[in-house]
Parts: C-alpha cells; sequence; structure tokens
C-alpha cells in the first residue's frame, strides 16, 4: 500500500509512435521470450502458484509481460523488493525514463497506475516528497480516530439494517467495498450524493478495467470540484485542510495528493475488510475463538498483510541505469512490479509459512522507503478495517459462509487480492 497505499494519480500522457517499421520486441528485451503474461488466463487460477513457478525458474526477480504483451521485472524477493523500495536513488517513480512508452497503446488501462512525475505526493521525490509527504501527515493526524470510530460503527451499522432480516447477503458490495467509500467521504467531506459513484469509480479503477481511464476522469472531477468548493468556503474536513495548509499547495497538487488519499481509502480497505472476514470465517484457527473476544480479529488482520495483502503488487518502479538484481540485467528505463504479495511469501524470510506469522510485522504492505504509506493513513484504515469486522460480528454472531471456502472467487487483477464476492447465510434479525 505504497504512499497511501494507491497505486497512481493520473494518467500518462501518450508517447508518439516511432517512424521506423515494426518494432521487434525481442531484440529490446531478449529475456522476455516466452515471459509470464500477469493478465487473462494465465492469472485466472492460483496466482501463488505462478509465484511459486517464476521463482523457481528465474529466481527472485523475473521477466513477466504486462497487459498488451509490454515487458516488465516482477521482483519477487523480499530482500530485493525491500531493496528496490528503499533506493530511489537507483528506482525512481518518474516514469519519464521508462524504455518502453512507444510500445503503449493511448487506451492501455494501466496508464492510469504510472503516473506522470510532478504533483503528486506517490511520485515526487526528496525535499518535494518530504513537503507533500508532511502535510498529508498532518492532515490525516488531525482525525480523532475514536471519532471515526464512532463514524464508522454508525455506518456499519446502518448498511447491516439494509439486510439483516434477510438472513444472507453478499458482503462485499453491500457491506465492505461501501464501508471504507463513506468513511473516507466523511472524512474527505464527499456529499453522501456522490458515494455511491465514487465506489464505482474507485473499483474499476483499481481493477484496471476498460473503465479505468473513464472512472479516472470522473474521480478527477469530483476532487476538482470540492477543491474549488473548499478553496471559496473551507470547512473542518481533510480536503479544506489540504487547501489551506501552508505548503500552499495548488490546484494540481492538491488534486493529485487528495485522490491519493481518497483512492487508498477505499478498495484497499474493502478488502482487507473482505480478506479478514473470509479468513476469521472459514480458518478453524480463528472461527473457533471468535466467542473468545476481539484479540482473534487483529491477529486475522495482521495475517491477511502477510498472506493475502490487498493491494499485491505495486507498479510504478524505473531503473535509472543498467545494473543487476536478483540475478537479472536491468536496463535504463526497465519498469520494475514490486511484488508484494510474492515477497511476504518469500522461502528465503519465512522458510515454514505454515507456522504463520505471528505477531511479526515486517511485511511489505505499506511499502518502505521514502514512499511508504504515511502512519496516519495506515492507522485510520485499520480503525475503518476493524470497526467494520467488530461491528458486523456482534450484530451477525452466527455468520456463516455460504459456499465452500475453497468455491470463493478472487479478483482476477493480479495487482490487487480480494474478493469478487462474499456470500454469508446467518439468522436474520
Amino acid at each position: 500500500m505504497d504512499d497511501l497505499m494507491t497505486e497512481g494519480a493520473r494518467p500518462a500522457g501518450a508517447r508518439p509512435a516511432p517512424a521506423h517499421g515494426q518494432i521487434d520486441v525481442l531484440d529490446r528485451y531478449p529475456a522476455h521470450a516466452g515471459a509470464a503474461r500477469l493478465y487473462g488466463d494465465s492469472i485466472s487460477g492460483d496466482v501463488d502458484a505462478l509465484y511459486r513457478r517464476l521463482r523457481a525458474e528465474h529466481g527472485p526477480v523475473a521477466p513477466v509481460l504486462l497487459e498488451g504483451d509490454i515487458p516488465a521485472w516482477l521482483v519477487l524477493g523480499y530482500r530485493e523488493a525491500y531493496y528496490v523500495a528503499s533506493r530511489a536513488d537507483l528506482y525512481i517513480r518518474d516514469s519519464a525514463v521508462w524504455n518502453a512508452w512507444d510500445l503503449v497503446p493511448a487506451d492501455w488501462p494501466l496508464r492510469p497506475a504510472l503516473g506522470n512525475g510532478g504533483d503528486s505526493v506517490t511520485w515526487v521525490t526528496g525535499a518535494e516528497h518530504a513537503r507533500h509527504s508532511d502535510a498529508i501527515h498532518e492532515v490525516l493526524a488531525a482525525v480523532d480516530p475514536f471519532e471515526l470510530r464512532a463514524r464508522c460503527e454508525r455506518i456499519a451499522d446502518e448498511l447491516i439494517d439494509t439486510f439483516a432480516d434477510r438472513g444472507r447477503a453478499e458482503l462485499m458490495y453491500s457491506f465492505a467495498h461501501v464501508m471504507p467509500a463513506r468513511a473516507i467521504a466523511g472524512v474527505l467531506g464527499i456529499p453522501a450524493e456522490d458515494t455511491a459513484g465514487m465506489v464505482q469509480d474507485l473499483v474499476a479503477l483499481f481493477d484496471h478495467s476498460t473503465d479505468a481511464l473513464a472512472a479516472h476522469g470522473r474521480l478527477m472531477a469530483l476532487v476538482t470540484r470540492l477543491i474549488t468548493q473548499r478553496r471559496d468556503n473551507p470547512g473542518v474536513d481533510a480536503i479544506s485542510r489540504m487547501v489551506t495548509h501552508p505548503a500552499a499547495f495548488t490546484d494540481v497538487e492538491a488534486l493529485q495528493d487528495i485522490f491519493a488519499i481518497l483512492a487508498s481509502g477505499q478498495q484497499p480497505v474493502a478488502y482487507w475488510i473482505g480478506n479478514t472476514l473470509r479468513l476469521l470465517l472459514a480458518d478453524p484457527r480463528f472461527a473457533t475463538t471468535l466467542a473468545g473476544g476481539r484479540r482473534s480479529v487483529g491477529q486475522a488482520m495482521t495475517e491477511v498483510l502477510w498472506e493475502d495483502p490487498p493491494v499485491a503488487n505495486f507498479t510504478g518502479r524505473w531503473a535509472v541505469r543498467a545494473g543487476q538484481l536478483g540475478g537479472q540485467r536491468i536496463q535504463a528505463g526497465d519498469m520494475l512490479v514490486v511484488g508484494v504479495a510474492a515477497a511476504n511469501a518469500d522461502p528465503e524470510v519465512r522458510p515454514d509459512p505454515a507456522a504463520g506469522p505471528g505477531g511479526n510485522q515486517a511485511y511489505l504492505t505499506f511499502g518502505t522507503g521514502e514512499h511508504r504509506c504515511p502512519f496516519p493513513a495506515q492507522e485510520l484504515a485499520e480503525v475503518v478495517a476493524q470497526t467494520a469486522v467488530e461491528v458486523l460480528l456482534d450484530r451477525l454472531p452466527d455468520l456463516t459462509l455460504a459456499v465452500p471456502a475453497d468455491d470463493l472467487l478472487w479478483n482476477p487483477a493480479i495487482w490487487v487480492r480480494g474478493l469478487t464476492t462474499l456470500p454469508v447465510t446467518f439468522t436474520s434479525a
């Protein structure tokens, strides 16, 4: 969940195709001959098995193809992923240096995840990153976690009331996605009438669906409108604090950073909620101890961050110069995908995954280095997710999966790790 758990803040501009004839991709990227595709049928099955196969074949860094067979490197090793995320001098966030822009079509669905350098905390570095990051830290630290928890309890109760008398529900879209969206909407001061559309657009954006570019445009238009309103009439919400902050953000800078907060506060948290509920309801280690108190909820949430991190892979690192990484020759301008889920499961650092992570919090789910997710954002996300799970279990104590756990379907997007649906049954109120 790098830099507020979001992957990007705006689509990069189109790069012109070269004037010469057909590009021989393999001449430029010989290591990518026969590389695994991180889209389509290749990821429709067991992605953990895919990571294990790539690790066995290539080691901690593997050549892969993104949608449209665009070449990249997937960093599977924990140490290598930590190194890439920590060395902003060697692996930068500025996509302008990418050596494959001429291969990318204008309608490529991953464009919103690549940024274009410049104005967002997600992409700037050094002193400029500190200016953005410090301001976001102060803006989010001003949110009272106790007030947020109380608001989340009210939201959870309202959502549960809509299906409590039915005895069954699908929790992802009736609860898990809506819960953090309404919570972050309250923090930012987004009107209630805009929340439903905002949820749909954020899901489309993170899933990198065919509607991703249009969804990105609608979300940016919403935030732009709110910035204009709050500059004229500031309130007590996070957008008002951002546009009046001493960092003196321009409208473009404020737009990018507020969008990062918005995106990070919804789908990753929704999948944290859904993945935690799945673990609690399906795994006997947790299901048999729910009556013993809420300690097991916190344990389940931590285990999810290791085993099923909501953002499974981060795009957006480019090599400044040629060099070696994990036994592979990386060219200047190559794109690297930081494989959070694969790195968390690296047998070099977790030789016995069956033992579980215990209290170990060295997961890479929130990123590391300069672009690590700010601590106030992590704390607020945890408040929203834990409150959602606890209120749901308090209201519906006999909650049970409506299908075998193995029949639950994961989102097929390689970038996120979350259930498409979570059907449950319970005693109706």
